[in-house]
């Protein structure tokens, strides 16, 4: 630059007016650089909440779909597996806890997949899981037994709800099948809940299975009646009574004998829902024989 221009310049630049008018511009242009550090920082910013967001609330809104599909198709087999079992005339208790513990499993399963879809470490809760349910066995193991011996009763299917049976010395009418107990009422009309465990570890007597049952009865008398009219007395008599069915036919045979006196067998067969009506009449028929004694034997 010529000596001339140089030092104009520099007299120019010494003037307050033109030093205070640099100084500003030179302010302005440091706002300026502020400014757009600021705003690439806030678009950098931006661009990473757009790029993980997005990935988010994708998962998110997959995470809700798979929920609402999966509820959807628990809802579906659980209605399936109650239709299937009320096919085979299962108990509605059974139907309902069936479908409570379908119900309880599924969604814990689907829980633990949506959870490990999203990301989440599923393992530790799963750990969790098998710690409180060892826990809950050590706790519960006789509630337990009687959970899974209520699942063979179910299964297997021994008795049903309305049969006559005695299991675990308790002779009733079966009122409900539950997981854990069942509840049988008595011929006195006493409620009786009964350990199923219990019941499937004993021997299981079924009145209802058959469409009839025997009535077993015996009668003593005299050694020196003549046994063969007693018999076809009894039998005439007892076939004749309401509710004893003529087929299989009564059956009255000698079944002891001592010196002084012979016991006779008396087994009229009925329909199960009749049997304490025939043991009635059947005893009223022994009893009006034994004060109407046949001639003895000669």
């Amino acid at each position: 630059m010529p000596p001339r221009i140089y030092a104009h310049c520099t007299a120019a630049l010494r003037r307050p007016a033109v030093g205070r008018a640099l100084r500003s511009g030179v302010a302005v242009m440091d706002a300026l650089n502020v400014i757009n550090v600021g705003t690439d920082r806030i678009n950098s910013l931006f661009n990473i909440v757009l790029q993980y967001g997005t990935a988010v609330v994708l998962k998110l809104v997959i995470a809700a779909l798979l929920w609402i599909v999966g509820r959807w198709l628990i809802g579906v087999l659980v209605r399936m597996a109650q239709r299937s079992l009320t096919r085979q005339r299962f108990d509605p208790t059974v139907l309902r806890y069936v479908g409570s513990f379908i119900t309880v499993t599924l969604n814990i399963i689907l829980v633990i997949a949506i959870l490990s879809y999203c990301g989440i470490e599923t393992t530790s809760f799963a750990a969790l899981l098998a710690a409180v349910a060892l826990a809950i066995g050590m706790a519960w193991s006789g509630l337990l037994a009687n959970l899974a011996a209520g699942g063979f009763i179910i299964v297997l299917r021994p008795f049903k709800v309305g049969d006559v049976i005695t299991a675990a010395e308790v002779t009733g009418t079966v009122v409900e099948i539950g997981l854990f107990v069942t509840s049988i009422n008595t011929p006195d009309n006493v409620l009786n809940l009964v350990g199923n465990n219990k019941i499937f570890a004993d021997t299981i007597v079924n009145y209802s299975s058959n469409d009839f049952r025997g009535v077993e009865l015996t009668a003593t008398l005299p050694a020196t009646v003549d046994e063969q009219a007693v018999i076809s007395r009894l039998k005439e008599q007892v076939g004749s009574l309401a509710n004893v069915l003529s087929s299989p036919p009564v059956d009255v045979h000698l079944s002891g004998a001592t010196a002084d006196s012979i016991t006779l067998a008396v087994r009229p067969f009925c329909h199960h829902d009749n049997y304490e009506a025939v043991h009635c009449q059947t005893l009223g028929v022994i009893r009006t024989l034994m004060q109407d004694m046949p001639a003895t034997k000669a």
